[in-house]
């Protein structure tokens, strides 16, 4: 055990999760690499839990950051901050929410914990709708809500929650069903839910569920669901906190998959937007936005230098196109690991969109979930010099693949093979 492993052991709640075996310290990094304190390099494919959006250390990001706190590091929300105004502009107008407001936090896990505040004192119920195998933060509130029974340790909250069938395609009781099928069988799930109770304050969803797995529904599915929720009033948020900035490379956010019935009430960000800078936020219509009825701020939600970084940060993913660089570089990237995992055993699925990609596992020969083997597989590239993440519902067991947007063609491939090489070690 290394001394910095022994001493945060003793300091540290036993609960907080770390990586591998032998814990890894990453002391810095560079484009889409990074370095451990012994001085080992490590081609980067999860980003900081998709945070480390467009790349590490970015030249751009880093100046705006120091010439920011060469001024003025904090004021709070009290007053008037330039670049948060900025910034808020800027997401308003890409939200594709009309009447926009937006309200900036510290974290996405603070941005949904302000997204149920608004939707239950807007619509003064305290029911929300979620989905089975969802995850949406660690606050008391957030937890409550998470269908992953592994990041939710209390069944006690503020909130009632309901469950909905949806988020997962391949697996459940819907699972056999063409995609309109699936959709229709989920719609009329939701139907006879709301038939049974009075009507919830909001339907909260990852268009494409981080934590569980990088699991994705049928396009539509929630454009279906949406003309449902019209009807009794309920409100819609997209929880982007994974999915946004153009990650999943077809479209800037994850509800555009799903937007028959147009944008969300409400979209959470977070993560990217700051490439490692703590932002996150609410955009919101501005009749639910300024439904509360009694003042309140931000300390840190705002701050000059978070919102300097968002600022360089964002200009810079769309001066560049990365979200273009996602579909096409991520699209290769899915094809060579679907390509790989066509002659491994254990391999369930290799899904996603952009670089937002889950390789599933099994036991072989079985369709059970594979944990110990996702474990291994983990430790397996990060000796090759690969670092990726994982997750999933019943059982950690999916390979979580998200690089900066910035990746190129090279490095997708020298990942690939890394990744098939630990595949086949693992079996």
């Amino acid at each position: 055990m290394s001394d910095l492993y022994a001493r945060h052991k003793a300091v540290l709640p036993d609960w907080l999760a770390l990586y591998y075996r032998d814990p890894l310290e990453i002391t810095h990094g560079e484009g889409r690499h990074v370095w451990d304190a012994d001085g080992n390099k490590y081609l980067d494919f999860f980003g900081g839990i998709l945070t480390t959006m467009t790349a590490h250390a970015l030249p751009e990001v880093t100046k705006a950051v120091s010439e920011q706190a060469g001024r003025i590091i904090h004021s709070s929300t009290l007053y008037l901050n330039r670049p948060m105004v900025e910034l808020a502009e800027r997401i308003a107008q890409l939200s594709g929410i009309p009447d926009a407001r937006v309200f900036f936090t510290t974290s996405g896990t603070e941005a949904n914990d302000t997204a149920l505040l608004l939707a239950t004192a807007h619509r003064r119920s305290n029911q929300i709708l979620a989905m089975r195998n969802s995850y949406h933060g660690r606050s008391f509130s957030a937890v409550g809500i998470t269908g992953n029974k592994g990041w939710s340790p209390t069944s006690l909250s503020p909130l009632q929650t309901l469950y909905v069938h949806g988020g997962v395609r391949t697996r459940g009781p819907y699972a056999g069903l063409s995609d309109a099928a699936f959709i229709a069988a989920c719609v009329e799930d939701l139907r006879d839910l709301l038939g049974h109770v009075r009507p919830p304050a909001a339907l909260i969803a990852e268009p494409v569920q981080g934590v569980g797995g990088f699991t994705i529904p049928p396009d539509g599915l929630y454009a279906a669901f949406r003309e449902v929720l019209d009807e009794h009033g309920i409100l819609w948020i997209s929880d982007e906190v994974q999915t946004g900035w153009g990650r999943t490379g077809e479209h800037f956010w994850g509800w555009q998959a799903h937007d028959a019935a147009g944008p969300p009430d409400m979209l959470t960000f977070a993560k990217g937007i700051g490439n490692g800078m703590s932002i996150g936020g609410v955009v919101a219509r501005a009749e639910i936005m300024n439904c509360l009825d009694s003042n309140s701020i931000s300390t840190f939600g705002g701050s000059p230098v978070t919102m300097a970084a968002g600022l360089a940060n964002l200009s810079y993913l769309l001066e560049h196109d990365l979200q273009g660089n996602a579909r096409r570089v991520g699209g290769l990237l899915i094809e060579r690991l679907r390509s790989i995992a066509a002659q491994v055993d254990g391999v369930r699925e290799v899904r996603g969109r952009g670089l937002m990609i889950g390789v599933e596992l099994v036991k072989p020969g079985t369709g059970e979930a594979h944990p110990e083997g996702a474990a291994a597989v983990l430790e397996a590239a990060r000796e090759e010099g690969l670092l990726i993440g994982k997750g999933g519902g019943h059982d950690t067991s999916v390979l979580r693949i998200a690089p900066p947007l910035s990746l190129t063609v090279a490095e997708a491939e020298e990942g690939a093979a890394i990744l098939d090489r630990a595949l086949r070690c693992t079996r």
